[in-house]
């Protein structure tokens, strides 16, 4: 933690010795007499540094929500394939294992998917469904081999749902690391100086192109901090592949 304020110090420091230093054994005929190209030299560096951390950032935050989205689809499509082939079993196991399926996507739709956007964490009854599931599927005794076989293929297909819901819990509590959030907000400050920085004179026009910036800035912000929380954001993860398993779900029944 403490190298995030030193190292900035540090690097400050060694640009100025640089400078010092520097401006004594250059040329005289380098010399400007005014601050102008520094001065651009300085708004340059602003500009790249924040276009620079917003990419990064975006890149950041797009990639985990796409594979929050993608962590619901698995689990959704891994659901389908148990509810499929719970429809082949014996009919007590069939009825059984099926309504846990359809009471489990019920849980995540309706009560975890909103502790998820609330307190980003997923939802323990809705976890003891599952298992409840689990344990259902596994206590399917037969001596029939085609009833052994689909239990074992619920089984890889619950081990599906599982591995995709703690992909899921991962997804719903992540957020981007404090150290990229402090480069956004100080690249956001530097270049909201930009304008006294270099000098520009207040008119109509320059209140105008500032205003305009402004609101590219926090704009920008705005979409960032929305797609850094995948389940909570302004743009959170949709709740479409478990609804098209609840569809499924009556389609096969």
């Amino acid at each position: 933690m403490v190298l995030i304020f030193l190292v900035p110090v540090v690097a400050a420091v060694v640009a100025v010795a640089i400078f010092v230093i520097g401006d004594r054994l250059r040329p005289q005929s380098w010399v400007q007499t005014d601050d102008e190209a520094a001065g651009s030299l300085v708004l340059e560096l602003i500009n790249t540094l924040f276009l620079a951390v917003v990419a990064f950032v975006v890149v950041i935050c797009w990639q985990e929500y796409d594979n929050a989205h993608n962590h619901t689809i698995a689990e959704a499509k891994a659901l389908v394939d148990t509810y499929w082939t719970a429809h082949a079993m014996p009919d007590s196991e069939h009825r059984r294992i099926q309504g846990l399926v359809r009471d489990y996507t019920d849980q995540v739709l309706n009560q975890e998917w909103p502790v998820m956007q609330a307190d980003g964490r997923l939802s323990q009854p809705t976890q003891d469904t599952l298992d409840s599931l689990r344990d259902a599927v596994a206590s399917v005794n037969s001596t029939d081999p085609d009833v052994t076989d689909l239990r074992t293929s619920a089984m890889a297909s619950l081990d599906a749902v599982a591995e995709a819901r703690q992909d899921r819990a991962m997804d719903a509590s992540y957020r981007m690391p404090v150290f990229l959030y402090a480069a956004l907000w100080f690249g956001t400050i530097l270049l909201l100086c930009s304008a006294v920085l270099s000098g520009v004179e207040v008119t109509k026009r320059s209140l105008l192109m500032t205003a305009l910036l402004g609101v590219v800035v926090g704009s920008a912000v705005l979409a960032i901090y929305n797609l850094d929380r995948p389940f909570s954001g302004g743009y959170g993860v949709p709740k479409d592949a478990f609804e098209y398993a609840v569809s499924r779900y009556q389609h096969i029944t």
